[in-house]
């Protein structure tokens, strides 16, 4: 995830250093050559702010303390006002016919906060100051079940999700981590009362809109086009749903998971249900004998933390792409510290806007771990061909291509690749053995579909009202059965502040980015597929090796969100549209098998 804290957040780059006395008179008509030279101060300003911004941010997750919260809290305090000033002095040049790039940035201006602040300077101080608590509250979240002797953290709670299969066991975790959350939920309540005074100031109905208006569409177009891109895929979730729920009720009895209704939703391997990869082994369609244990390869072999990046860095390399800088090994955190609190979820940072880019994990030898480093690269390799742009244009097209570069990339981790690079003995690419591999990849790509999507989903109906502050958990749950068909474990009421476990939440991270990321990476991969002169069938393909594919990405990482994000599209793919068509096309196997398997089962929910 690419993730600056606070003002950092602030997608297309932050506000100057000291606009007032050089903002223009206020009976003086701007011009053009005005804008234009707004627009150059503003990317010149703006960095330092940024420098400021990205090192308190990174202090505050790789460090957690009352002083480093405090420093953070203030940096980004500082960061909104300078944007507030900012966006306040771009709104002289609404009337006048700009020129491409200067009507583009200060466009971007005005969309590219994740974070609206409103113009009160007390406000602004309180928005900040509930910004990092929210965050160190997440972070510093423990379950400290009976006597509170011994206490879980979030990285304790995730692996016995994982491991698990004893449902009790599986509930009690589920459970510990929701303890954490409830008392996040009055000041999450106010934190969206002042983003949405901030949004309203800018011109916008509530904040879900002004994060909608940031993908070059009508913000209605775009939830339309989301919603379009979902319904081509929900045939595919809706066999895997079935399938995994009819495993799941043989392996925990039909009186915990009852046909034709919605899954407990600690049974899934993941502690929030977005991904169920871990469960392969509990619903894995054949008995096959085929080696998949990526995870226990990396631990006979000795692959430290260091040696999965390498690896990763390796795969980027061999399509031509350049090394990582030297300062990317010696700032990183690629390990948990022992002697202090850390966000251990991981993240991309760049931190200078030209070489420094760093991200940040708390690194086990396991497979999840290893696919995520491969993802976390590609958005510092997006960072490091893109950062030639004035900072006004260094973010991706949109949201959703910084987080599905990465993701095409890990589409290429084929059995083949893994036994290219010695993590997987021969594979033997039989009937059986695809369709195991197929759906251990399901497990997590398709399944994750839904749950990408209702994240904004909520959190739009939070912002605009439709969710009322009294209804939070509620409506929560019932997004959650309707797109995922999950149900929760054990009752749940309004003192519980469910979404608040979800760390996109208190870290108010746009969350459709991952479900857009979902559909792109498979249009990515397709597209380099192409480009790597592969003939067979989508499933079978890695580019791994290719420079030819490497080139289309690269020109594609160059443009950052110096363009509408359909033109970098058409540089990559040769469509201006996004299309879940390659998805379709890369499980068609599995979808045959599961149509076929499910024939005689009660699907739905």
């Amino acid at each position: 995830m690419n993730h600056l804290k606070i003002a950092v957040a602030l997608a297309c780059g932050l506000a100057a250093l000291a606009t007032g006395s050089r903002l223009l008179a206020a009976d003086q008509k701007a011009t053009v050559s005005d804008a234009d030279a707004f627009i150059e101060r503003y990317n010149e300003e703006s960095k330092e702010i940024y420098f400021e911004s990205a090192a308190a941010a990174w202090i505050q997750s790789t460090y957690i303390t009352s002083d480093s919260q405090l420093l953070n809290a203030r940096a980004g305090e500082r960061a909104l006002n300078f944007q507030n000033r900012m966006i306040e002095e771009s709104k002289r040049f609404n009337d006048l016919k700009l020129s491409g790039d200067t009507a583009r940035g200060i466009l971007l201006l005005k969309v590219g906060s994740t974070m609206p602040a409103p113009r009160d300077g007390a406000k602004v101080k309180e928005l900040a100051t509930l910004a990092s608590s929210l965050e160190a509250t997440y972070g510093t979240g423990k379950y400290c079940p009976g006597n509170g002797e011994e206490c879980f953290t979030e990285q304790d709670l995730i692996k016995r999700m994982a491991t698990s299969t004893d449902y009790d066991d599986l509930l009690d975790a589920w459970r510990g981590w929701r303890t954490v959350s409830p008392p996040m939920r009055s000041e999450y309540q106010r934190f969206v009362e002042l983003m949405n005074e901030g949004a309203r100031e800018l011109g916008f109905a509530d904040t879900g809109q002004l994060w909608k208006a940031g993908y070059d569409m009508a913000p209605d177009a775009f939830e339309a086009d989301a919603e379009r891109l979902w319904l081509q895929v929900k045939p595919l979730y809706e066999e895997l749903h079935c399938f995994v729920r009819d495993r799941l009720s043989e392996h925990y009895g039909n009186d915990k998971v009852p046909a034709g209704e919605p899954i407990p939703a600690h049974l899934l391997g993941n502690m929030w249900a977005q991904e169920w990869g871990n469960i392969y082994d509990l619903v894995k369609p054949f008995d096959s004998e085929l080696n998949l244990d990526i995870t226990a390869a990396l631990e006979k072999q000795g692959y430290d933390a260091e040696k999965m990046v390498r690896s990763a860095e390796e795969f980027y390399t061999s399509m031509g792409l350049r090394e990582l800088p030297e300062s990317f090994w010696q700032k990183s955190m690629l390990v948990r510290p022992q002697d202090r609190e850390v966000v251990c979820h991981a993240s991309a940072w760049p931190m200078n806007l030209k070489e420094d880019v760093r991200i940040k994990m708390c690194i086990t030898p396991t497979e999840e771990d290893l696919t995520t480093i491969y993802h976390e690269l590609g958005q510092i390799y997006y960072f490091l061909y893109y950062n030639h742009l004035p900072p006004m244009f260094q973010s991706g097209a949109n949201d959703g291509f910084h987080e599905g570069i990465g993701d095409a990339l890990t589409l290429s981790m084929t059995p083949a690749y893994f036994e290219k690079i010695g993590l997987l003995g021969e594979f033997e690419a039989d009937e059986e053995a695809l369709i195991n591999y197929q759906m251990k990849i399901a497990l997590d790509k398709i399944a994750f579909l839904p749950f990408g999507k209702l994240i904004d989903q909520w959190r739009w109906d939070v912002f605009s009202g439709k969710i009322q502050p009294g209804d939070y958990n509620a409506g929560w749950w019932r997004l959650r059965t309707e797109y995922q068909g999950i149900a929760p474990p054990v009752a749940r009421s309004e003192a519980d502040f469910d979404p608040g476990a979800k760390y996109h939440i208190p870290g108010n991270t746009p969350y459709t980015r991952y479900f857009l990321a979902r559909i792109l990476q498979f249009q990515f991969y397709r597209s380099m597929c192409d480009a790597a002169g592969f003939d067979g069938p989508l499933h079978e393909c890695s580019f791994y090796g290719s420079k030819a594919a490497g080139d289309k990405l690269a020109a594609m990482l160059a443009l950052g969100q110096s363009k509408p994000w359909p033109e970098a599209l058409y540089e990559l793919t040769g469509t201006r549209e996004m299309d879940a068509s390659a998805i379709i096309e890369y499980f068609a196997p599995l979808m045959s098998w599961l149509q076929e398997s499910n024939k005689d089962r009660s699907c739905g929910w």
